[in-house]
């Protein structure tokens, strides 16, 4: 057992929030159809740099989702995040598969206090979890040092721009429409209750804070012609429509613009 975690305020208010939502939270994002086809998407960009028996460092694991899909496909993981609630949560549904499935409670800005320093051979972190810090640059400095040579960063980051949030501006909507233009101190956020700050970054930001010693090897927009899985039952309401888009997506994912306009992108980069 570890003892208590001093954190920055924001990151601890983050904590604090998503133990709330933690019981609920699979309950609540499970059966959302976008959510669903980002999933998708994040996981068949991840195994194109994975080899057989690899072993994942995941940052701001959650309920355990993503690290129970990894181990039931062969592959270690190591699955971290600083929310008690989502930990337990996490080794709950973890549990028949602790052969390949290991937890630590970490802030991904303290990783240099990691008990499993592996190396790894892949660090993953999925659906803006990066985004609650305004230290990203202090996470990427140490994945040096966590990866083995030839290692991979897959990243699914929160962007600065997102096409389908700027349209609101047409519906008179002008805070929500910029507030990502305008974020250099962070935007409030608020889950089950509490106040917590996001910061959106571009992929430049990555590619120049892990700097000559990662190659890039690939940025796909997601959510781009999708819309974002906050526009609840665009799917269902208009099925021909949405597999209409998804085609246009997974055509479209990595080519510009449309690989920096999405809600999020994924990122991925190799440890020369």
């Amino acid at each position: 057992m570890m003892g208590a975690i001093e954190v920055p305020g924001n990151e601890h208010n983050a904590a604090n929030a998503f133990s709330r939502q933690a019981p609920v939270f699979d309950k609540i994002y499970s059966d959302n159809t976008i959510i669903n086809y980002k999933r998708w998407r994040v996981r068949t960009h991840a195994l194109k740099y994975l080899s057989a028996g690899a072993h994942i460092l995941e940052l701001n694991s959650g309920t355990g989702e993503d690290a129970l899909f990894f181990a039931k496909n062969g592959f270690k993981v190591h699955g971290t995040d600083l929310s008690a609630g989502m930990q337990e949560q996490f080794r709950q549904k973890t549990e028949e598969h602790s052969e390949k499935v290991s937890h630590e409670q970490c802030s991904f800005t303290e990783l240099d206090k990691l008990q499993n320093k592996g190396p790894y051979d892949m660090i993953f972190s999925n659906f803006g979890g990066l985004n609650c810090t305004g230290d990203l640059d202090k996470v990427l400095s140490s994945f040096l040092d966590l990866l083995n040579p030839g290692g991979v960063a897959t990243l699914v980051i929160i962007s600065k721009f997102c096409l389908w949030e700027t349209l609101l501006l047409f519906k008179g909507k002008f805070k929500t429409a910029f507030r990502r233009f305008f974020s250099k101190n962070g935007r409030r956020a608020r889950v089950e209750g509490e106040y917590f700050k996001c910061w959106y970054y571009n992929p430049g930001y990555v590619i120049d804070k892990l700097g000559a010693s990662f190659e890039l090897l690939g940025i796909e927009g997601l959510c781009t012609i999708v819309p974002p899985s906050y526009m609840e039952g665009f799917a269902e309401k208009d099925p021909l429509l949405y597999r209409y888009l998804v085609k246009q997506e997974n055509k479209f994912k990595s080519s510009w613009p449309w690989k920096y306009i999405g809600d999020y992108y994924i990122i991925s980069l190799r440890k020369t």
